[in-house]
């Protein structure tokens, strides 16, 4: 075929994705701020209904715009951003079937963390960029109305929130504007710039302002809301996603949304059921080898009387975290050719919030690079014993989290949308932080058989998941058997269990994407060493995936599989 009809096809796909990143940009500004893209609007977000509905007709004509595109006259990488740019679009048609529109999340990814999370990473370049901060903060009020009119038309077409959903989501948003608004994640922008010659500080007045008088009150609005209007009577005891409206196609969208699979839910709980048999085995190995033989639960109850394995402070134990991550920092090249141009930093989750979050998460740095990613962890160390430390630190900072989305952001010729669109493929991002806790042993970290039961048991935690996420949203499992099932398999306290559930129950088919993800990068990667043998490199094979950046499984395994041909011939 002539080369200018192959150029016609791929400039055709490319204008596309720029305009459905400028469409993404206008109609959803934090994921623009996320990308390090100037935004000139003030407003927010826009989650009412009817943006529902807008942003779903123009993916419908965009959808068909793409249909027009000859397939057979692009390249893979082209394929490949087709196909993702088709499940994209596909997806904001697909929401309305299944109600999305009307389920806001509201936790433990509830809007208050997300605004925190995306606007404290804003960069501010000049005054300019710092008056129109201030302005957007402004506008925070006015957007969460959309968001209450979405919830008041759910809860008129019948939709439910389950009451722990709701007491959790109001306890959250009450430990965010629990801090001094000056200290709040809204001010970071101006705290990161206060050595410059210019630190703004008329702008950092009205920005603080526009946090005391319009954010917080906002948001403590918003939970008189929910206690309002979707708590008391409206609120159900029952926990599953299923037990509403459209609920079983809702599942299933997010299972796909999620878990980039389209297995049924069936599947799933049984595939989970195969994993925590296989990974108990392994846990149970490694209490062997510290001298419990087949005495895993002895073992568990040593390392949870073991003093040394809870460090003393919030302090003592994000200093050991940064530690470690740097020791981690000395391996990465023996495991990968290239490295981001960025950096990131360890800091601890306030008091008032580690209660009701995980033991730590990953924060990336902003795409300008202006700021360094944050790896966070708790300010309850009794959350996170030592014997987890490694896993945690592989997975949230270098080479998981902080690195693949920061890798995404620098690569080279790949659309907007791409770049900047990591959490819109969780099996991919949850997976491969997942699969990267067992480098830990492909550079010699678990070297004892506490330190290898930590992997262990870190994996069947989300191994566990499956078979809990399943059971509660179609199974029809009540919170009290899901919190038993974890107990009788984790190693870790009631009350972070009984958190997990919740976060199960608030944010249905997500905790399905780490194993998952995980699953299938590690048989990519058997199947890669396979068909190699001597030839197989593991530097190789993850700068492959990463030169993919964040995507769907299929697009991934795809991409592996050409390498592996090219390798071959």
């Amino acid at each position: 075929m002539p080369d200018s009809q192959q150029t016609d096809a791929a400039q055709a796909l490319d204008s596309l994705c720029a305009r459905y990143w400028d469409f993404q940009c206008e109609e959803r500004p934090l994921a623009a701020v996320m990308g390090g893209a100037t935004v000139e609007s003030d407003i927010v977000f826009r989650e009412a209904p009817a943006d529902h509905v807008r942003r779903a007709a123009t993916a419908r004509g965009m959808l068909a715009e793409l249909a027009a595109i000859p397939q057979d006259e692009l390249d893979p990488t082209q394929l490949a951003t087709r196909d993702m740019l088709a499940r994209d679009l596909k997806a904001l048609d697909d929401a309305l079937a299944v109600h999305a529109d009307l389920r806001p999340s509201l936790y433990p990814l509830g809007i208050e963390f997300t605004l925190g999370s995306a606007l404290g990473a804003t960069s501010l370049s000049d005054s300019d960029s710092a008056e129109r901060y201030a302005d957007r903060l402004l506008g925070v009020e006015a957007a969460l109305e959309g968001i209450k009119e979405s919830l008041r038309a759910g809860r008129d077409l019948g939709i439910r929130w389950p009451r722990i959903v709701i007491d959790r989501a109001m306890a959250q948003i009450a430990g965010t504007i629990s801090a001094a608004p000056g200290d709040s994640s809204y001010m970071a922008p101006f705290r990161r710039i206060e050595r410059r010659p210019d630190p703004c500080t008329s702008q950092a007045a009205q920005a603080l302002a526009a946090v005391e008088d319009g954010v917080h009150p906002a948001l403590a609005n918003l939970a008189r809301f929910m206690a309002d209007e979707l708590g008391g009577d409206s609120a159900r005891e029952t926990i599953a996603c299923t037990d509403a409206p459209a609920g079983e196609g809702w599942y299933r969208y997010l299972i796909e949304h999620f878990a980039s699979t389209d297995a049924e839910p069936d599947a799933i709980h049984a595939m989970g059921l195969e994993e925590v048999a296989r990974l108990t085995a392994l846990c149970t190995e490694a209490a062997s080898d510290a001298g419990f033989a087949d005495d895993l639960a002895g073992f568990r109850q040593a390392l949870s009387a073991d003093p040394a394995q809870i460090a003393p402070s919030a302090d003592a134990l994000r200093e050991r975290i940064e530690c470690l991550s740097k020791q981690i920092d000395g391996r990465i090249p023996d495991l990968f050719g290239r490295v981001p141009r960025s950096t990131y930093g360890v800091k601890s989750i306030p008091e008032a919030l580690s209660v009701r979050l995980p033991p730590a998460y990953a924060q990336p740095a902003p795409a300008d690079r202006s700021a360094p990613g944050i790896h966070w962890v708790t300010s309850l160390p009794e959350r996170l014993p030592a014997y987890m430390h490694i896993p945690l630190a592989l997975h949230e900072a270098w080479p998981g989290h902080l690195m693949h989305v920061a890798l995404a952001q620098e690569i080279p010729g790949l659309p907007a949308f791409r770049r900047h669109g990591a959490y819109r493929n969780m099996a991919s991002v949850e997976g491969w932080a997942v699969y990267s806790e067992s480098l830990g042993h492909d550079i010699d970290l678990y070297d004892t058989p506490a330190r290898r039961y930590g992997v262990y048991e870190s994996e069947l935690w989300r191994a566990v998941r499956l078979v809990v996420d399943t059971g509660i949203h179609w199974k029809g499992w009540s919170r009290e058997v899901a919190v038993a099932y974890m107990m009788g398999h984790l190693n870790l306290p009631e009350e972070t269990l009984a958190t997990e559930v919740d976060r199960y129950i608030g944010y249905p088919g997500q905790a399905l994407s780490y194993q998952i993800g995980n699953m299938s990068i590690r048989q990519m990667r058997d199947d890669a060493a396979r068909r190699l043998g001597s030839r197989f490199r593991l530097r190789d094979f993850h700068d492959c995936l990463m030169a993919v950046g964040p995507a769907p499984l299929a697009v991934l395994a795809a991409s592996v599989d050409r390498w592996v041909a090219g390798q071959t011939a």
